[in-house]
Order: C-alpha cells, then sequence, then structure tokens
C-alpha cells in the first residue's frame, strides 16, 4: 500500500535510519528521488524495515508527521509481520523444508548435517562470532548443488541454456532472468522444501524463453513444474518468513 503527500522544496537534513511503531524498532531508509512528486511509504520485502521514498529537500519534521500520520496502518501491519529469529545455537532453521536444530561445537569441522536425539542437527563448528556466516555459506552450497542441475535440466527442455547462474541474498524477489540469460537465485530458497526449489527454477528458465508472465509463460512453467499452482501459493505464504531470518 502507498500513500501520498505534496510538498514545498525543502533543504537537506540529517535522517534517521530507524522508526519506532507498536512496541518495536524497525530499520527505516528515507530515499530521495528527483522523480518523486509526493512521499511515499512502504515494508521492505521480507519485513526487513520501512522504505520512505520524498522529493529531494524534503523537511525532515514533514516526513515526521506523514509518518506519524500512517501510524495506525503500520501498526496493523508490523502485527502481522513475522519476528525476525537470529541465527544461533538452539533454534531451528529449516533446511529443504525440514526444521535443523543448530548446534554450536568448539574446534574445527565442516559444517553438516547429523542425526539427533530429538531430530535432524545443523553441526556448526568454530568460533561462536562466525556461526551465522557458516551457517548461511552451508545454505549457500545447498542452493547451488539442488538448483545448478535443475537449471541444466529444465533448459534442455525449453532448448535455452542459461548464460549462467549466479546466486544472491536478495529481498526484492527469489529469481530473475536477465535478457541475457543469467539467471539468478536467492540462496535463502535452500530453505524451502525440494519441490519449491524446482517451481523457482522451472519458472526463471521458463523466462527464457518467454520474458513475460502471459498466458504461453505459465503454460510452460507448468510443463516444466506440474506442481507450479500449489508450490507458487507455498512461496507466497511463506516466503517472507525466510527472509525475515537474519544472518
Amino acid at each position: 500500500m502507498v500513500f501520498g503527500l505534496t510538498r514545498a522544496r525543502r533543504r537537506h537534513e540529517q535522517r534517521p535510519d530507524s522508526h519506532q511503531v507498536a512496541g518495536r524498532t524497525l530499520p527505516l531508509s528515507i530515499v530521495e528521488n528527483p522523480r518523486a512528486k509526493r512521499l511515499t511509504l512502504r515494508i521492505q520485502p521480507g519485513d526487513r524495515g520501512l522504505k520512505v521514498t520524498v522529493p529531494p529537500g524534503m523537511a525532515q519534521a514533514e516526513i515526521d508527521r506523514f509518518l506519524a500520520r500512517h501510524e495506525g496502518w503500520l501498526a496493523g501491519k508490523i502485527a502481522k509481520m513475522p519476528d525476525r529469529p537470529q541465527v544461533r545455537p538452539g533454534i531451528k532453521l529449516p533446511v529443504l523444508g525440514v526444521n535443523h536444530l543448530i548446534v554450536h561445537r568448539p574446534g574445527r569441522g565442516v559444517t553438516r548435517i547429523e542425526d539427533g536425539a530429538n531430530g535432524p542437527e545443523l553441526v556448526v563448528f568454530g568460533a561462536p562470532e562466525h556461526l551465522p556466516r557458516r551457517v548461511a555459506d552451508f545454505l549457500k552450497k545447498t542452493a547451488r548443488e539442488r538448483i545448478e542441475p535443475l537449471v541444466a535440466r529444465h533448459a534442455a527442455t525449453v532448448g535455452r541454456p542459461a548464460r549462467a547462474v549466479r546466486f544472491k541474498d536478495t529481498v526484492s524477489r527469489w529469481g530473475s532472468c536477465s535478457s541475457e540469460g543469467n539467471l539468478s537465485f536467492s540462496w535463502r530458497i535452500a530453505m524451502a522444501p525440494p519441490r519449491v526449489i524446482d517451481y523457482l527454477v522451472a519458472h526463471e528458465v521458463a523466462h527464457l524463453r518467454e520474458m513475460n508472465h502471459g498466458a504461453r509463460f505459465w503454460a510452460l512453467c507448468e510443463e516444466l513444474c506440474p506442481d507450479t499452482k500449489r508450490c507458487k501459493a507455498w512461496l507466497k505464504r511463506n516466503g517472507s518468513k525466510l527472509q525475515s531470518i537474519v544472518f
């Protein structure tokens, strides 16, 4: 949802980097856009904070009044936002759709999955402060191992090879396909079930032939992944939870 407000041009001021609402302190990004004619307010993808786009020189006091007027709307949205759990020992993190207890062990070793007394465990070695990064590295490796063969398979089916396959921590989308044939994926998708990963790859590979979201694109997507509708719904329903995890 976007709200607007016209303004008179004002001098640049120091901008705050957080905003308190509904008992929570959220990161705040205030972006000046020369083409903006009004203020717009959005909750960042993955519920990672707030973004206010303003015309250049907008007075901070006017931005504060704008946020205050929409406090009720923000509070209602934030009440529905998932918590942003920090990756640490003792929490459960999904790997390929299955929750794994994160276990830290001192000393040297390679991050791996083990069978624990109460279910699967993701065992991480080394200094505690490096644990979040090592968990992220494990997910990146898992994503690459799963996705690259799927890209090759689906690309062979559509007869359009991918030029490159890249992995990023994107906040606005799970995957993308450029006009040059480069595919990009969020490595966080490694937390989703395998069938959802297959759907995401099928979706982006289908763009190698159909650079749109028209009827022919969706028909091709379902040809590559017959479970497209159910997997698309799963990602819409659960995606923000995966995006909200702090590594």
